[in-house]
């Protein structure tokens, strides 16, 4: 089980977050979902994930690769340290674009349950990140 569960993630990583495929993502998505992380105000569920994926980070970072370092599962739990890194050729949640190569370091615990993300909690250097490009601008 924890191997199909890594695979799971590892497909949502490339598929989802890389080539912003929505067929891969209402596949693996439990229509109970719930992103433990979602920022206040945010929705918390399938829709408000891919929104941020899709209409947040995809434009702004259209050649976005995310590399898997480290992945760790038990019972049906996967925990993933991971960099999404790319171009910043367009604006980031009020950041113009600085056509700089950007990386956000990312620490990911899912929740699959039946091949699926159940439950998400993580954290990101974006706040950081976003911090040092509005210096810059």
């Amino acid at each position: 089980m924890t191997e199909n569960n890594k695979a799971v993630v590892r497909r949502f990583n490339t598929e989802v977050i890389e080539q912003g495929n929505v067929d891969s993502f209402n596949a693996l998505m439990d229509v109970g979902f719930i992103n433990r992380s979602a920022p206040a105000g945010m929705d918390n569920g399938p829709q408000g994930m891919i929104w941020f994926f899709n209409e947040i980070l995809r434009p702004a970072i259209p050649d976005i690769k995310v590399t898997i370092h480290d992945q760790i599962a038990e019972g049906d739990s996967v925990t993933t340290r991971k960099t999404i890194s790319g171009t910043q050729t367009g604006p980031l949640l009020g950041v113009p674009a600085t056509g700089k190569a950007i990386s956000i370091g990312v620490i990911d615990i899912v929740r699959v349950r039946d091949g699926k993300y159940f439950e998400h909690w993580g954290i990101t250097t974006l706040p950081e990140l976003l911090a040092t490009l509005a210096q810059a601008t």
